[in-house]
């Protein structure tokens, strides 16, 4: 990645999470029900084997209500591990109610005893997006490995989620950036275009 672009990167992100935080928590409960129900229709869309969502850290959205939403529809669904900087993530089984461990980077993580899965729906967390379906995440590069690891094998949808201030105008992206397939905020879906 050039300096350019990893300076660019980390002014959109900062600036992103600044408005992400003065978010009031009217539209966190909003967006809470709005992504249930449009996770549930992308996953009926799509018809995943298994899809995994994230712990929510910081100030991300809610996706662990989705999670409960897609398992009680008898949907196979997972959390990311990371297992070690470099390297891709470890999906494994995870419901609501599962037992967690906080792991290496300090979010919380199913136990190293439930079963690996490989999803075919992802939904992702980010920091900011384009309509281009580009996004900046936190800087390690774990969901772009996944995702490129993935698509790799199989047909996968990842979706960003995200608030609608989280937009920008353009992601400056490399190579090795994996596209989103779409972006869920709590006013819209918003599928990729081609940029």
């Amino acid at each position: 990645m050039t300096s350019e672009n990893a300076d660019s990167k980390a002014v959109l992100r900062r600036e992103a999470f600044a408005r992400r935080r003065a978010l009031p928590p009217e539209i966190r409960d909003r967006f809470t029900v709005r992504l249930i129900d449009e996770g549930l229709r992308l996953a009926r869309l799509w018809r995943p084997s298994a899809v995994s969502a994230f712990h929510p850290i910081r100030d991300e959205p809610d996706a662990l209500a989705l999670l409960g939403a897609l398992a009680d529809k008898g949907f196979m669904t997972a959390l990311p591990v990371v297992a070690g900087r470099g390297s891709h993530l470890i999906f494994r089984l995870w419901r609501p109610g599962d037992p967690t461990v906080i792991g290496a980077m300090g979010i919380v993580e199913p136990l190293d005893a439930a079963p690996p899965v490989e999803p075919d729906l992802l939904f992702v967390p980010l920091a900011c997006f384009d309509r281009g379906g580009h996004r900046i995440g936190y800087g390690a590069g774990y969901y772009d490995r996944s995702i490129e690891r993935l698509r790799a094998m199989k047909t996968v949808h990842a979706v960003g989620v995200a608030y609608g201030v989280c937009e920008v105008h353009a992601v400056p992206y490399e190579a090795h950036d994996q596209r989103l397939d779409a972006i869920v905020t709590e006013q819209e879906t918003i599928f990729a275009d081609e940029r």
